[in-house]
């Protein structure tokens, strides 16, 4: 990833820093904080600038998941300057998403205090960066879901229609999970009442958790009481800072919010020299 997002901002050189310093000379930089929010992507950060400068000096003076005020710093580091400011809008750019992204989360799961719900986030992620984004959720105190098509099944309502139904669906997902990843999990989606009847007939012992998808609160109670703790249990659709208690207050398992991610706004830091 680093080597990829390198590509895109060097290119062919740094000119701006090539043209008037020299390659070997060092310096200092603080990682200041703009804006009050959960701090993320220390870890990351220092990553980066040791991908290039091994021996670089970075100090944290905070870590990922505290919190964060206006006017405190997050780390500093000591290397060449080449270095720094060659990382300076990559470092910039990972920690003001993930930093927006876990205060959001950090958000979320203030709501869930008291319940046993746990939140969850999807795969409504910034292509290449979903690790990153999912890093983020699960620093700000959410729980990552799948990472991907390839750890788990999730039957959705379009495999479902393509399949011919709940029932085919199921039946195949678990045949060919016996035959060939019997390690894979599977997830059904119900978007009915009906669903839900029809996945605990065709998915016992076979399916691990439903995904009850644009339920009301009403729909969802109804559905646990037939569920009755044969499957884990999710739900999902037009789930918000707002109304988010009421799902909680259900009893469901699991609430997977994808605004978690692409709804989250990336919070002020900067990178400025230190100069001695």
């Amino acid at each position: 990833m680093i080597d990829e997002a390198l590509k895109e901002d060097v290119g062919n050189g740094d000119h701006s820093t090539l043209s008037c310093i020299p390659a070997d000379v060092k310096g200092k930089a603080v990682l200041k904080i703009k804006q009050d929010g959960v701090l993320a992507g220390v870890d990351v950060a220092e990553r980066i600038i040791k991908y290039k400068s091994p021996n670089c000096n970075f100090v944290r003076h905070k870590i990922d998941g505290e919190e964060m005020s206006v006017g405190e710093t997050a780390f500093e580091v000591e290397t060449f300057v080449h270095t720094i400011l060659q990382m300076e809008r990559l470092v910039l750019n990972c920690m003001q998403r993930m930093s927006g992204i876990a205060t959001l989360a950090r958000q979320y799961t203030k709501k869930l205090e008291g319940y046993k719900t746990k939140l969850l986030d999807t795969r409504k992620t910034t292509p290449n960066f979903r690790l990153l984004e999912k890093e983020a959720v699960r620093i700000g105190g959410g729980i990552n879901h799948r990472f991907g098509l390839y750890d788990m099944i999730m039957l959705k309502d379009n495999h479902i229609d393509y399949c011919g139904g709940i029932e085919e669906a199921i039946n195949k997902a678990f045949d060919y999970v016996q035959r060939y990843q019997p390690q894979l999990k599977i997830e059904v989606e119900a978007r009915s009442i009906g669903d839900v009847r029809k996945a605990l007939h065709a998915g016992k012992a076979k399916v691990s958790r439903l995904l009850l998808d644009n339920f009301s609160t009403q729909q969802i109670t109804e559905a646990l009481k037939l569920i009755d703790g044969e499957f884990e249990t999710e739900a999902s659709g037009g789930i918000n800072l707002d109304n988010i208690e009421k799902y909680a207050a259900t009893g469901v398992d699991y609430i997977s919010v994808g605004g978690v991610i692409h709804q989250a706004k990336s919070l002020d830091l900067s990178l400025k020299a230190v100069m001695v």
